[in-house]
């Protein structure tokens, strides 16, 4: 497998562990329709997600009672299905959050100090 292969599925993997986060996250304090919140989450790199990913994805957070969905008739267009965190989705991406900022600090530390001779997070040298 080439480096660019192996780049690549590592990116979808790392894509496929924080989707749930993303969209939690970007709920957070506000309400959207599915195409609005794709289009919001197309305006960063390592979020840009197809419709066949986004829409099951919501219909699962929905059954986990993260995300509720209510359908809206706007004018003469059809309705739309808008998506909001529910209480138990805000306190879940709470949690969520703390654990993945203790990760990338954990995981930017490591970066920092490569090497056998490298300190441990509480000062002390590695043996």
């Amino acid at each position: 497998m080439s480096t660019k292969e192996q780049s690549t599925k590592w990116e979808s993997q790392l894509r496929k562990g924080t989707l749930d986060l993303v969209v939690l996250a970007a709920l957070k304090g506000r309400t959207l329709y599915g195409l609005e919140l794709l289009q919001f989450l197309h305006q960063f790199a390592t979020t840009r997600i197809t419709e066949g990913t986004l829409y099951p994805l919501l219909d699962r957070l929905k059954r986990e009672g993260l995300v509720d969905a209510q359908w809206v008739q706007e004018g003469e267009t059809r309705p739309r299905k808008y998506y909001s965190l529910t209480k138990t989705g805000a306190t879940q991406l709470t949690a969520v959050s703390e654990r993945w900022q203790q990760a990338v600090s954990d995981i930017n530390y490591l970066l920092a100090n490569p090497g056998p001779n490298a300190t441990n997070r509480e000062g002390e040298q590695s043996e």
